[in-house]
């Protein structure tokens, strides 16, 4: 299973080749809306996995998969879904980065308090583990394209399609894996999985109109609450919970389902721009 987190690793490569230092801008020239979204993401999501797994009364196992999608940063995806629902696209990218340098912190000790009372958690193994599949790679990533420019230039417009690839992989080997456990409560991890992501979306577009920020702000909080690094979520339960091989399964779910989704949410957040312009103040 380790050949998951390889795989992982060459995702967050080709974020790391497509970031640059301007996105990071928003970091500092709007503290207040970064902190608000990544505030919302480590705590609506974490918290609807836990309250959604006990709800439908999952097992241990897929408890604890859904917890780790819950408790991981936002996926790259969200950028692509912001941008096509006209939503605030840079504050979309630095929320990305922000939650994603904050997860060798905060998704291991999230997942500790949540699922740590019945699953054995090690925390330590695991903020070492995505510093090696997640920190690593992006930071060789944006190092290689301020080193070798041209090289990379040449090299970045194909890593979509080699990033795509790779989750397809990753997909396939969790479900490969527990093909013949998927019976077992399947339709209520995909309900489970699909609340999950919708209510995500809904509380972070919410939380976004309660803290009186614009429209465009408002899509890119909802989206990028509502759309994990459930690849991040797979590879943590084959590498980290082997003893619990289901737990990889919602987030081989989330990783499929959030990208219908936010593609329809997209959808119809486009085609209400206007209406969005005229309610902004």
């Amino acid at each position: 299973m380790n050949v998951i987190a390889i795989l992982l690793g060459v995702v967050m490569f080709g974020m790391g080749l497509a970031t640059r230092l301007e996105d990071f801008k928003v970091v500092f020239s709007r503290p207040k809306d970064i902190l608000i979204g990544c505030a919302a993401q480590f705590t609506i999501m974490p918290a609807l996995a836990w309250a959604l797994a006990r709800l439908f009364g999952l097992d241990e196992a897929l408890t604890l998969g859904v917890i780790l999608v819950g408790c991981c940063p936002g996926g790259t995806a969200s950028n692509v879904m912001t941008y096509l629902a006209k939503g605030d696209l840079a504050l979309s990218v630095g929320m990305t980065g922000v939650s994603t340098l904050l997860a060798p912190f905060l998704t291991p000790a999230l997942t500790l308090l949540l699922a740590g009372r019945t699953v054995a958690v090690d925390a330590v193994g695991m903020f070492v583990g995505i510093l090696w599949v997640v920190v690593l790679p992006i930071a060789l990533g944006f190092a290689a394209k301020r080193c070798f420019p041209k090289a990379t230039e040449r090299v970045v417009r194909f890593m979509p399609t080699v990033s795509s690839v790779a989750i397809a992989v990753i997909l396939a080997l969790v479900v490969r894996a527990n093909f013949g456990r998927l019976a077992q409560g399947g339709y209520a991890v995909l309900l489970v999985v699909m609340l999950h992501n919708a209510l995500g979306m809904a509380l972070g577009y919410l939380l976004a109109f309660a803290c009186r920020l614009a429209e465009p702000k408002r899509r890119a909080l909802a989206i990028e609450v509502g759309m994990q690094n459930s690849g991040l979520a797979a590879s943590l339960a084959a590498v980290h919970f082997a003893a619990y091989p289901m737990a990889a399964v919602p987030g081989a779910i989330f990783s499929v389902w959030h990208n219908v989704s936010g593609a329809l949410v997209a959808r119809l957040f486009a085609r209400s721009r206007v209406a969005g312009e005229r309610s902004e103040r």
